[in-house]
């Protein structure tokens, strides 16, 4: 019935000779061979958080994709992706498996098997470990293929949407030692261009929110070239001050209008964290049981063309073991946000995962104005462990192998 890492092998092997669409469905055609499965799926995360789409998976399906999106709220789907453990179910028609596909804190999505008898511990283990290495599969065949791009889609985006989404980092959520991270981005109706983005080196964390002013082309195309300057600047290697003058002058330059924003930059070996504010919200924090404000000073936005720019000033941002940071912009405090406690509810999300804290905080601003908003709203969250961490936390969203018996969730 299974192979061990015999099978796992030849699985790695099959997808990576088969078509970039078609890799998802030759892993499903390996497990429904390897382990007598009657059904394999694979549900895909939609960009929302909020949905899952099952993707055919049958080999040599022609004609356009089909998927079935289903809601996670209140599912089981959304059980294990919140837990990151496997569940087991007994059904009418055989024992239902599902198994978290992420990689690194990123939730790409779900394996589903339903297989004819009750599965062993090596079974299980071996479904774990096919899951993990279907999230590489996923993240692998993602650059040819626009077959993934799309199952994370329920709506065809605007161009502005487009360009925006293209502008987000390939994985929203990020996991190492120190520590775990992800952003959420809720789109207005108009899409003010709200962006976020990070970088991890081997010594340092970069992380960057910024919020053009205006709506839908405009500030799509004032992201584009804030974002482009950004991510030059920073892989150029230069500081903070320098990062941030360079985005003034190119966004004053282009005619971009103006944006605030705000960067940060974490020594991962020191724990010491520094940050430029440009005219961006002050960031929020939760230490001990005690959720407030970063008070800090704020420059002047990006893109003013003052004919003498004033140097932005590197500020240090007090970050200990154990902190929550949260990034924002202003579409998460202003308009329908002011009617959400955030602070409140930051405190209150403390023991979720950062994916999903950062998922219920943009989705409370959603929620609180009836689901149409006029303004984007964008928040990064940030979990620090320590700069003495040497070895990932697995156990706030595991993607590797769980031991026997650790991370089952049975369901008799």
């Amino acid at each position: 019935m299974s192979g061990g890492r015999s099978g796992l092998s030849r699985l790695l092997t099959a997808a990576e000779r088969a078509a970039p669409v078609d890799a998802v469905a030759v892993v499903a055609e390996d497990l429904r061979q390897r382990f007598g499965a009657k059904k394999v799926s694979f549900l895909i995360v939609d960009l929302t958080g909020k949905a899952v789409a099952r993707l055919a998976t049958a080999v040599g399906v022609e004609g356009a994709p089909e998927a079935e999106r289903i809601p996670l709220f209140g599912s089981v789907y959304e059980r294990v992706i919140r837990t990151q453990r496997l569940y087991q179910e007994s059904t009418g028609q055989g024992q239902r498996v599902i198994a978290p596909v992420t990689n690194r804190g990123d939730a790409i999505g779900l394996l589903e098997l339903l297989l004819p008898a009750a599965p062993g511990d090596e079974v299980l283990d071996e479904v774990g470990e096919a899951a993990h290495i279907l999230a590489y599969v996923v993240i692998a065949n993602g650059r040819f293929t626009d077959f993934y791009t799309w199952g994370k889609r329920s709506r065809p985006p605007t161009l502005a949407a487009e360009i925006q989404y293209q502008l987000l980092p390939l994985s929203l959520s990020c996991e190492a030692a120190q520590f775990t991270l992800c952003g959420s981005l809720e789109p207005s109706e108009d899409l003010s261009g709200d962006t976020f983005d990070y970088a991890l080196d081997r010594d340092t964390l970069h992380v960057s929110v910024t919020d053009p002013m205006g709506h839908d082309m405009a500030s799509a195309l004032a992201a584009t070239v804030l974002v482009a300057a950004l991510r030059a600047a920073r892989r150029a290697g230069v500081g903070l001050a320098e990062q941030a003058q360079l985005a003034d002058r190119v966004l004053a330059d282009h005619g971009g209008g103006h944006a605030t924003g705000q960067l940060l930059r974490i020594d991962l070996h020191t724990g010491r964290a520094r940050f430029v504010n440009a005219g961006h919200p002050w960031p929020l924090r939760v230490r001990e049981g005690t959720a407030q404000a970063v008070i800090c000073e704020v420059d002047h936005p990006f893109g003013l063309a003052v004919s003498a720019p004033q140097p932005y000033r590197v500020q240090d941002l007090d970050l200990r073991r154990g902190d929550r940071l949260l990034l924002v912009t202003d579409g998460m405090l202003e308009r329908h946000g002011e009617t959400v406690d955030l602070l409140a509810l930051l405190k209150h999300t403390r023991h979720l995962h950062p994916r999903e804290a950062a998922l219920t905080l943009t989705s409370a601003v959603r929620d609180a104005a009836g689901g149409r908003l006029a303004d984007d709203a964008t928040v990064v969250c940030l979990d620090w462990h320590g700069p003495q961490e040497t070895l990932r936390r697995v156990n706030s969203g595991a993607d590797t192998r769980q031991a026997s018996g650790g991370r089952t969730e049975q369901i008799p």
